[in-house]
């Protein structure tokens, strides 16, 4: 049995910050999903699986309205699901026994960290380390809700310059301060390995690269890409570190064909 059961929309970043760790801390992770679009087709619950469409009359009162990415679709979230995950949302991670739940990427990531069966420091050596990892999960979650409202409204049409404004932004906070953090050599964020901090920082900075799809609709409103190309002359310290994850076998199993990808449509 896995030691922790993931379900989400895929593909996820932010589920790959679980399973990158878990490739260092010998920890075992279960993936269920499917693309966003398919999951108001599934049931939602510790034991996901799709419905069929002849079914869905018998699971309509389990039917719940979605928010963010799915807004206004039908879901169908069985109580259980619920109790786990009050906010309703994916990730949505499990324990083996199904009944207790953990939300939001960066907590599922720091579970995954304190299961470690290796020796590896993801989360520090002391309280001290452990706490300044902390500090970078915190500035990432609040780059990644700009992000997000930045993407989703860069998908949906919805996107004008002011939200463009907020997320190029957050980004120049979140880009300056991570070079400052990686001066004037260090080859990681905290302490002299690889921890949780750098994880996290990857999986965001490949999903923000999903502007890249979207060029054509930057274009059409009169908005430039905020992941220019400029951006590895202004933030070289970052992207150099950004690459360097990229290559360690950990982190290319999941983000290596999910930024080919991307890089290909900037191309």
């Amino acid at each position: 049995m896995a030691d922790l059961r993931i379900f989400s929309y895929l593909p996820n970043p932010r589920v790959w910050e679980a399973t990158i760790a878990g490739r260092f801390a010998g920890v075992e992770i279960e993936i269920k999903g499917a693309p966003a679009k398919e999951l108001k087709s599934w049931l939602w619950d510790y034991n996901a699986a799709p419905v069929a469409s002849y079914e869905w009359h018998a699971y309509s009162p389990l039917a719940r309205t979605g928010r963010a990415g799915l807004a206004g679709e039908r879901l169908f979230k069985t109580e259980a699901f619920m109790d786990a995950h009050p906010f309703g949302n994916v990730p949505a991670a499990f324990a083996p026994s199904g009944k207790i739940g953990i939300f939001e990427s960066n907590s599922i990531m720091r579970a995954v960290a304190r299961l470690s069966k290796t020796n590896f420091p993801l989360y520090g050596h002391d309280a001290y380390e452990t706490s300044r990892i902390d500090s970078f999960l915190d500035v990432s979650l609040n780059f990644g809700r700009d992000a997000q409202i930045y993407l989703l409204a860069l998908s949906d049409g919805t996107l004008d310059a002011a939200i463009h404004t907020r997320a190029q932004e957050a980004f120049a906070f979140y880009a300056s301060g991570l070079e400052q953090a990686l001066s004037p050599a260090r080859q990681v964020l905290v302490g002299n390995n690889i921890s949780l901090a750098d994880i996290c920082f990857a999986t965001e900075l490949a999903l923000f690269m999903n502007e890249h799809a979207r060029g054509r609709q930057l274009e059409d409103k009169g908005l430039s890409k905020i992941l220019h190309r400029g951006v590895r002359d202004e933030y070289p310290r970052m992207i150099s570190h950004f690459d360097r994850l990229l290559t360690h076998e950990h982190f290319a199993a999941d983000l290596g064909p999910y930024v080919d990808k991307l890089s290909a449509a900037a191309a």
